[in-house]
């Protein structure tokens, strides 16, 4: 949802005619008046008429027209706080065309009334500029606000507050229709600067009433909004051809509905935030219904009233057979320098990281030719066929690749997931509660390859904070964000994080050397984090030579075994 601007200020500006002006003439004055003012001019009948010029004690003054002893016509008059005035008077006030600039550099021009602001003006305030109509010092009528922040206003105003028909536009997008106070209010339209659009109803700025929403993505909400929020009977539609029609609740599926997947199975009956609920029907796409109970999406009893098994408990029983077979799976080294990797993707809620260390374990497997790989894993599918991704199976896991790996040897750790302001990597699995790690806590569990030449790449927020305490002249470190910077892509619907394809699926595509890929995939996420409007999260490198050379070495030793394999296939061949 996007966040809706705050309302505009209205400006509201005084005409004080106090005094500080320039200096009086040296000539003498032709009369002085009961206020204390010096007049040069002409007098006639004992009154101010025509041509002249008034200075007071203080420095404020007058000089133009005057008629019977007040400014009236043309006329210039400077004030005590350094303000001025030049345009047209009438009965002493300033009235007609003028230009008003006070000391700080406040500006109008236009048209004025008894002393004040009224009809055509522009009025400049530091950052701030109007344009249009005024009655009484405030905007009033026809015009177009423009903010230092650089959103602007066009339409109408009322007292100094938009009102009536208008289009507001910020960095935010651009907001059109029916304004009351400042705030959107009726029917009218939003248009998000990435695309998103919403058009219907609208309360204090909020969506409110019918309307519809449509993503950047192509995905469509309608149906009734409260403050903001899709509440009630509502339809959504996927860019992927997903199709929901029901009741919801903050946007998400809440209340009796049909929702239709883009696999072609069709869920109907009970939601709850989002997830089945409650009594309901799945119906695959080949046409076979489960029916019964549902909680958070798991179907936990069948028609007939029967318990189903938790998937959570079952799963909790196959964890340690799970963990012992990946270790057990990992072969022992031989006397030539390979390569061992470890891939953990630590947060269930968000596929995206399941997804990224899946193609990270596939590409070193693959490309750089690892001899022996251990996922870990948590992800709300994947608690009955894949070893969490824990504290303890991480520490587990270390010491396995440190018994079985060699001094020869070159270990690869990548780890994604969600990071923290006070460097905790996020350690989540849906429905359990599991420790985050720390910085700290991570360098102690990596003690087992102590000595042995690794590469640790983290994609996530912050993670430029574990540099400090995982570096030295064996440990290569690779992060997605300084210490102090937010990094980007952790979304369910990506396959990848901002740093991981610009790193895994297009660096490294391009090069072996892994500071060149480094470089090449910081300039890639720069690039991208420009174009999104986005704060630079500026990828770090620890990369001591030694573990450069080992990876070198590693390269040209899979490069002479590849060449020599294929030599010897050619010569049996022939």
């Amino acid at each position: 949802m996007p966040t809706m601007p705050r309302r505009f200020a209205p400006l509201t500006l005084a005409l004080l005619l106090t005094a500080c002006g320039d200096g009086e003439p040296l000539l003498p004055a032709d009369a002085v008046l009961p206020d204390g003012g010096r007049y040069r001019g002409e007098i006639i009948d004992g009154r101010l008429q025509g041509e002249g010029r008034i200075d007071y004690a203080n420095g404020m003054y007058y000089q133009g027209q005057f008629k019977d002893g007040l400014f009236e016509g043309h006329g210039t008059w400077h004030g005590a706080s350094g303000e001025t005035y030049t345009g047209e008077f009438r009965q002493g006030l300033f009235e007609g065309q003028g230009e008003l600039v006070y000391g700080n550099g406040t500006r109008y021009e236009g048209s004025f009334k008894q002393g004040r602001m009224h009809g055509e003006g522009h009025l400049q305030q530091g950052g701030m500029s109007y344009r249009g109509e005024f009655r009484d010092n405030l905007y009033h009528g026809i015009g177009t606000l423009e903010l230092p922040d650089g959103s602007r206003h066009q339409g109408r105003f009322v007292r100094g507050d938009p009102q009536g028909e208008g289009l507001r536009s910020s960095a935010e997008g651009q907001f059109s229709g029916t304004f009351r106070k400042g705030r959107l209010h009726g029917e009218g339209s939003y248009r998000g600067e990435d695309g998103e659009t919403y058009s219907g109803g609208f309360r204090n700025d909020q969506f409110h009433g019918k309307g519809r929403f449509q993503s950047a993505e192509g995905d469509v909400w309608s149906g009734y909004f409260v403050d903001g929020e899709l509440t009630g009977q509502g339809e959504y539609r996927g860019s992927d051809g997903s199709h929901y029609a029901g009741q919801f609740r903050y946007w998400r599926f809440h209340g009796i509905g049909k929702l239709k997947l883009a696999d072609g199975s069709v869920y109907q009956g009970n939601f709850a935030n989002g997830q089945y609920a409650g009594e309901g029907t799945l119906t695959s796409a080949s046409g076979q219904q489960t029916r019964g109970t549902w909680h958070a999406g798991e179907l936990i009893s069948d028609q007939d009233g029967s318990r189903r098994p938790d998937p959570l408990e079952l799963g909790l029983l196959n964890q340690g057979q799970l963990l012992q077979e990946s270790l057990a799976a990992l072969p022992a080294s031989t006397p030539a320098v390979e390569l061992y990797s470890l891939t953990l993707a630590g947060d269930g809620k968000q596929s995206v990281f399941l997804r990224e260390a899946d193609y990270v374990a596939k590409l070193l497997r693959e490309r750089f030719g690892a001899r022996g790989n251990i996922t870990l894993t948590n992800h709300r599918n994947h608690l009955a066929d894949r070893p969490l991704a824990t504290r303890e199976s991480l520490t587990r896991a270390v010491r396995a690749l440190a018994e079985r790996s060699g001094p020869e040897d070159l270990v690869f750790i990548y780890l994604t997931s969600h990071g923290s302001r006070s460097h905790e990597l996020s350690i989540d699995q849906p429905r359990l509660q599991l420790a985050d790690l720390p910085a700290s806590e991570l360098a102690a569990l990596l003690q087992p390859l102590a000595g042995r030449d690794k590469v640790i790449v983290i994609s996530a927020c912050y993670s430029g904070g574990f540099i400090p305490l995982l570096q030295d002249d064996h440990t290569l470190v690779m992060t997605a964000a300084r210490a102090d910077r937010v990094s980007f892509g952790c979304s369910e619907e990506n396959d990848f994080t901002y740093f991981g394809r610009a790193l895994f699926a297009e660096a490294l595509q391009q090069t072996d050397d892994l500071q060149r890929a480094f470089e090449l995939a910081k300039r890639t996420v720069a690039e991208r984090e420009q174009a999104d409007d986005f704060e630079p999260s500026e990828p770090q490198l620890w990369a001591p030579r030694a573990v450069l050379k080992r990876w070198n070495d590693l390269r040209q030793n899979q490069a002479e075994s590849a060449l020599s394999a294929a030599t010897d296939g050619t010569k049996k061949n022939l």
